[in-house]
């Protein structure tokens, strides 16, 4: 009964660490704003939001991994859980960006004042 105590909790600090990595690299980007990243572009989007988009997929994918014990599930019950989720964080950031550079674009070269 010991053993399994200490292998949870190396399991948990574990996790904690991994996500705390990604966090600390997800902020100190957002912090920094490295300037090749900030302005190159690929698919018409900023290549740190495409950096952040990827390490927030990676973080979601592995807080369902440890903490709703899909580890230890059979491969199609891990993807039916996982692929809708990752399928609909991108199309809600994809839509949100599009809408996003729309809205901009549209006060940046029309007649209308930002106002907010």
């Amino acid at each position: 009964m010991a053993h399994a105590h200490g292998s949870n909790t190396k399991r948990i600090w574990t996790v904690f660490g991994i996500l705390s990595v990604i966090t600390t690299v997800e902020v100190a980007l957002g912090i920094v704003k490295p300037h090749s990243l900030h302005h190159g572009t690929f698919l018409s989007m900023s290549l740190l939001n495409w950096i952040f988009i990827i390490l927030t997929i990676v973080k979601a994918y592995y807080i369902m991994w440890a903490f709703m014990h899909l580890e230890g599930e059979t491969k199609s019950l891990r993807w039916s859980i996982v692929a809708p989720l990752v399928f609909l964080i991108l199309y809600l950031c994809f839509i949100i960006l599009v809408e996003g550079d729309y809205v901009f674009e549209v006060f940046k070269n029309s007649h209308y004042k930002w106002i907010f």
